[in-house]
């Protein structure tokens, strides 16, 4: 049995110095990636889940800007009867009138601008194949020959009124 051990080094491992090596230049990795992830990382981050903490107070202390449907609602009672009657029940005001917080708490100051009905009526009734079949889409450019969309339709409830569909406006 001596003989058969006779050629083997049993003392020292023979490629032991290359993984030294690897070991080193594993942990020289693993301390960098620890030390750009504790600069990088925010101290609040993990407090709610995969979140930063601080986010939900960064974002509570940004200024307001929609006041949302039934601020517009509780003051503009009689537009609100006409849009719950029509096709845009479901829109919010703000969505074609702009964000208006500022209105809310001065009404008196702040007047909401009217919105061009040629370009806000289009952003979603313009034709496109993406959208729903059933959904009403015009193109414009030969829809109205011309017309802005108020010409023919109430914007809060757009259905054409039967005196303006004899005056000769096109139906949607």
């Amino acid at each position: 049995m001596a003989d058969a051990l006779r050629g083997v080094h049993v003392g020292k491992f023979k490629d032991a110095e290359h993984l030294v090596r690897l070991a080193v230049a594993f942990v020289v990795v693993l301390v960098m990636f620890l030390l750009i992830r504790a600069h990088f990382i925010p101290k609040s981050f993990g407090q709610y889940g995969h979140y930063r903490g601080d986010a939900l107070a960064e974002l509570s202390s940004k200024p307001i800007h929609y006041a949302g449907h039934q601020a517009c609602e509780d003051c503009h009672s009689d537009e609100l009867a006409v849009k719950k009657a029509g096709k845009h029940a479901g829109v919010n005001c703000e969505a074609c009138h702009g964000p208006l917080a500022k209105h809310v708490e001065d009404p008196g100051s702040v007047v909401p601008q009217l919105p061009d009905t040629a370009v806000i009526c289009a952003r979603c009734h313009e034709a496109n194949i993406a959208k729903p079949k059933d959904f009403p889409q015009v193109v414009s450019a030969e829809h109205s020959g011309g017309a802005v969309c108020k010409t023919c339709h109430q914007p809060h409830s757009p259905l054409l009124q039967p005196e303006s569909a004899s005056a000769g406006g096109k139906k949607s």
